[in-house]
């Protein structure tokens, strides 16, 4: 699975089409901007708005393309402009370290249940009530980031475009009969031979594409909406990583079920339970 999402943003890439990526990456992000001046309708929701059950409101600016929306699995790429009630711009994708491009799940509660209304082109103006952004004004949340506003924002977000993303596997509630398994409880199947007979160390850096699910199937984490590898030396990753790629050979593909104790063991802000990843071993270095 990942390597087929891979190839589909290798082929956009060649076709010189790429969009930016998120904040990790210094070089895709835009230039420095002077504010977008607010709307005449940031301070309150007007009367013409539609409204979800969730308290989300919103308006259609531009009509999209299409007739098909993007699911919360999906990659999407957004150009975002946010504003507090008072006109103040604290928000946009014009800005550098502005994340533009993601699997939609990775964004705020507000955007998942907003952008998969869309249409490729589309362009909306959502109020956000505070409970679904940073906060309501008049709760003390130890959780919010100082830097964001608390109590309603009201965001222009465009979908310039999606891609399908990630969808769980038929097998992620449980281990399959047909899976191998290691005195650890770690288990896998191979989904993609690679070649050579050469295995990471503990010591190598790594050059993977990833996708994981916890055994309900939502969504753990993915390099694959950034469009790029991830990187790191196989000891910083959690013991289960570690004894998975120490077997694969460069090419290979697999798709391991991680017990808790063998993944994040219970820490704090990490999925807990046993978790599900595709794995594909690209590189690596000694």
């Amino acid at each position: 699975m990942a390597a087929k999402i891979k190839q589909a943003l290798d082929r956009k890439k060649q076709n010189g089409n790429d969009s930016t990526e998120s904040s990790e990456s210094p070089d895709s992000t835009p230039a420095e901007k002077p504010d977008i001046p607010a709307p005449p309708d940031v301070a309150a929701v007007p009367k013409d708005a539609e409204k979800s059950e969730s308290g989300l409101a919103w308006k259609v600016l531009q009509e999209g393309e299409g007739d098909i929306r993007p699911s919360r699995y999906d990659i999407v790429t957004l150009d975002h402009t946010g504003w507090t009630p008072d006109g103040r711009m604290f928000a946009s994708s014009q800005k550098p370290g502005s994340k533009r491009r993601g699997i939609l799940q990775d964004f705020g509660r507000s955007w998942i249940e907003g952008v998969q209304l869309m249409l490729p082109g589309e362009k909306r103006r959502f109020w956000v009530p505070g409970k679904l952004a940073y906060g309501e004004a008049e709760v003390d949340d130890a959780n919010v980031r100082p830097d964001r506003p608390k109590g309603m924002v009201v965001f222009d977000i465009e979908l310039v475009e999606f891609q399908p993303g990630p969808r769980p596997p038929e097998d992620v509630a449980e281990i399959p009969k047909n899976a191998q398994k290691s005195k650890s409880g770690l288990a896998w199947r191979v989904l993609q031979e690679g070649s050579g007979k050469e295995h990471p160390t503990p010591e190598s850096r790594v050059f993977v594409h990833y996708v994981g699910w916890t055994t309900d199937g939502k969504l753990v984490d993915a390099s694959v909406g950034l469009g790029r590898a991830a990187t790191f030396v196989v000891n910083t990753s959690p013991p289960g990583w570690q004894e998975a790629l120490q077997m694969m050979v460069v090419g290979e593909e697999r798709r391991v079920w991680i017990p808790e104790d063998l993944a994040y063991a219970g820490q704090s802000g990490r999925p807990t339970g046993m978790l599900v990843y595709d794995i594909e071993l690209l590189s690596f270095q000694n």
